[in-house]
């Protein structure tokens, strides 16, 4: 479980904590964003975080679409789960791995 605490002014009192999960949800989330990806296993969401001492190492396993450019996707990939967890947590993000793990093709090309 990860935790950070932070206390965005001197007056007020408390804290915030995140636990992996919702780290793991927002990565999910932004991986949908994308169009022409579906993410892998649906027991685990094919997501698998580190929080490490430089920031969280994602490695994230997916399927693309047939007729769109792989390396374009991954890195679009990266780039929106980059954003959303900065955005929505105080984590950085040290390094997104995407792992291809299969091709959707449609019916009439199978």
């Amino acid at each position: 479980m990860a935790h950070l605490r932070h206390d965005p002014s001197s007056t007020q009192k408390g804290k915030i904590s995140y636990d992996a999960g919702i780290v793991d949800g927002i990565v999910a989330l932004a991986i949908k964003e994308v169009d022409g990806v579906t993410l892998l296993d649906a027991k685990n969401k094919g997501v698998k975080l580190a929080f490490e001492k430089d920031g969280i190492v994602a490695d994230i396993s997916v399927k693309v679409d047939y007729g769109y450019n792989v390396a374009s996707l991954a890195f679009r990939i990266q780039q929106s789960i980059k954003h959303n967890v900065e955005s929505m947590t105080k984590f950085k993000v040290d390094k997104i791995n995407v792992h291809i793990q299969d091709v959707d093709f449609p019916d009439n090309l199978a």
